[in-house]
């Protein structure tokens, strides 16, 4: 029997993390096509960061997270795709930090039996963000110069992976010689590091990527930092070259003027895969390949630290700060 009430960590205003609060609140009830998930584990992103201090708005009070892994354990009326309960499941929505979400079935993935809950809730959102980037944003070819800002974290990682399988030559960018030997096992050929402050020069990185390429510049750079990174990405980028934006770290990009990329005839797009699959199919898409790259080898998530429940303002502190490399979770249920 599920309980009336619940767990959850919520935002009752925009802020810092002290304003995420471990609170009781009624249990949400799934409406047409959504099911009722007991969550094992959520899934710790930037973009949490960004929904809870306000700057990817969302109305107050609401509950924190963006993605995790559990059981269905209710359905609502009409369910579509032949979800049922006691299927174990990954899944994307909003709310994820309490112990029963709903979710939409339109964002959620049955887990095969060799799949844990952690890893499930581990996997999701970046492997199938780092797959449609490589994919669909920029089709990483072989030989192609790629340069992957905040190489050392949980999406850097996955980036680096796919783009060195696809034959790519990876530059990556990180805040220290640690996790420059991460980026380094997990493919990357060239690292830079530069030390997470707000006078960070990125001179250096543009110093090697002339050197590298013989001053012609990379074919796409990855970037998740936003303001800090956005002139460096567009100098580095060659002519015909592409800036991939799915982030903004340090800060939001200030307006310009879409007459800056036509020195060099540059693409620049930004991604959110909230909103990049707008179908199950699309979603379910990814999905499929994420789990064959999981099967294969060709991923391989790393989740470097799982926080207790009633440690989330802790889990944000550590993001935030750069403490952290790899995937971080929240432990549930």
């Amino acid at each position: 029997m599920v309980n009336s009430t619940i767990r959850a960590i919520r935002v009752e205003e925009y802020g810092d993390a002290s304003v995420l609060k471990y609170t009781i609140i009624p249990r949400p009830i799934p409406q047409h096509n959504q099911v009722l998930v007991k969550v094992a584990y959520a899934g710790i992103n930037f973009g949490d960061v960004g929904q809870r201090s306000g700057f990817y708005p969302t109305p107050v009070p609401f509950t924190a997270g963006g993605e995790g892994s559990g059981e269905i354990v209710e359905l609502g009326p009409d369910v579509e795709h032949g979800f049922k309960v006691g299927d174990r499941v990954t899944f994307m929505a909003y709310g994820a930090y309490t112990d029963y979400a709903v979710v939409d079935t339109g964002r959620l993935g049955k887990l095969p039996d060799h799949v844990s809950l952690e890893l499930g809730a581990a996997f999701l959102a970046q492997g199938l963000t780092a797959v449609a980037l490589t994919e669909q944003a920029y089709t990483v070819k072989k030989d192609d110069w790629v340069v992957i800002h905040a190489a050392a974290g949980g999406m850097g990682l996955l980036l680096t992976q796919l783009s060195h399988r696809l034959g790519a030559h990876v530059i990556g960018t990180v805040s220290s010689n640690e996790k420059a030997a991460l980026a380094r096992a997990n493919g990357a050929d060239h690292v830079v590091v530069i030390p997470a402050n707000k006078s960070a020069s990125y001179e250096a990185l543009e110093k090697k990527v002339h050197e590298l390429t013989n001053g012609q510049g990379v074919h796409v750079v990855y970037d998740s930092i936003g303001q800090a990174t956005f002139e460096s990405s567009l100098e580095i980028a060659r002519r015909l070259g592409t800036l991939v934006l799915f982030g903004s770290t340090s800060g939001d990009i200030s307006p310009q003027s879409l007459t800056r990329l036509a020195g060099k005839n540059l693409k620049v797009t930004w991604v959110s895969l909230l909103h990049y699959t707008t179908t199950f199919e699309e979603f379910d898409e990814l999905y499929q390949k994420t789990l064959k790259l999981l099967d294969d080898g060709g991923l391989k998530v790393q989740v470097s630290k799982v926080y207790e429940f009633e440690d989330a303002k802790q889990a944000h502190l550590d993001l935030e700060g750069r403490k952290t490399t790899g995937k971080l979770l929240l432990k549930v249920n």
